[in-house]
């Protein structure tokens, strides 16, 4: 015959081969998630920490502009909703978790 008879080795050779490969074969897997991580988890953290921290500083008097496009003076805040005042005696409330953007003051004058 042209094909030579294969062997198996020992079981002890095996089983320490699989042992040190085992590491080695969740390193790529490690390091993705380590990149995951340090890519998207932690600055989609660091914002929603940087919002939080705005809605908790919404005062009376602000100016601000909602996710939907609407801008507007804050009137009253509450602990969930804000009373926007959009136009001369228009006053909409709103979600606090709505609320994208805290204009510097006099930009509504501007618009």
């Amino acid at each position: 015959m042209l094909i030579s008879t294969a062997y198996a080795q020992a079981a002890a050779d095996a089983g320490q081969a699989a042992t040190q490969g085992g590491l080695i074969t969740y390193l790529p897997i490690i390091l993705m998630f380590v990149a995951l991580w340090l890519l998207m988890i932690r600055p989609q953290m660091k914002r929603a920490k940087e919002h939080k921290t705005m809605l908790d500083a919404l005062s009376k008097g602000d100016e601000i502009v909602t996710g939907g496009g609407i801008a507007g003076k804050v009137a009253e805040v509450g602990e969930n909703f804000v009373q926007i005042e959009i136009a001369a005696n228009t006053v909409v409330a709103v979600q606090k978790q709505t609320i994208a953007t805290v204009l510097p003051k006099g930009t509504l004058k501007a618009i």
